[in-house]
Parts: structure tokens; sequence; C-alpha cells
């Protein structure tokens, strides 16, 4: 499994923020590859972290070359307040259990 952070400060969103989100989030949904996603914030709420989940690299190269990824991408400046990609293999996770992960 793979996992894609991605750790922002959110800035100002208009329509078509909202209109390229949406379509990202379904494109991933359909995915055969896809997990899921989990989203975390700061304790402030001025840094967000959404977590992509991938069974492999190769779905998540599907997903960044998505046309509607690919345009978003490009104008991360307009709505971000700074970003940071990270991609990581998840090679173990472990708990008590008592928090809820998709992460296996």
């Amino acid at each position: 499994m793979f996992a894609a952070q991605f750790i922002f400060k959110p800035g100002n969103y208009d329509e078509e923020f909202h209109r390229l989100d949406a379509a990202i989030d379904a494109y991933a949904l359909t995915l055969e590859g896809f997990v899921g996603v989990e989203r975390w914030q700061s304790a402030d709420g001025e840094t967000k972290n959404s977590i992509y989940y991938f069974e492999d690299m190769e779905t998540i190269t599907k997903f960044a070359r998505f046309e509607d990824h690919r345009e978003a991408k490009s104008k991360v400046q307009n709505w971000y307040n700074g970003y940071q990609v990270i991609i990581s293999e998840v090679k173990q996770t472990y708990g008590d259990g008592k928090i809820p992960t998709i992460a296996k």
C-alpha cells in the first residue's frame, strides 16, 4: 500500500476549485487501486492533510495524470498558502484498534 499525502495551508477557494476538487475525488473512486482517503487538520486549523491510499504506484500515476488533477496542480498558488506532497510506502500499521484507519 502507498500513501500520497497532500499537506496544505488553505487559502481562498472559488467555484473552479470546488468543481475540480469534486471531480478529482470522484475520479479517485473509479480507480481500482484506490483504497480511500483520510483527512486531518492541525489543532489551530491552519494546516490540513489529505492522505490518499492506493494499492500500488501505478494507480498513483493514473491519479496524478488525470486531466482535472493536472489542471488543479497548475493553479495551486491560487487556492493555497503553501503545500507539500509526500508519497510513501506503508510497510506496517499497528495500534490498539481504538482509532479507525483505512491503512492496513
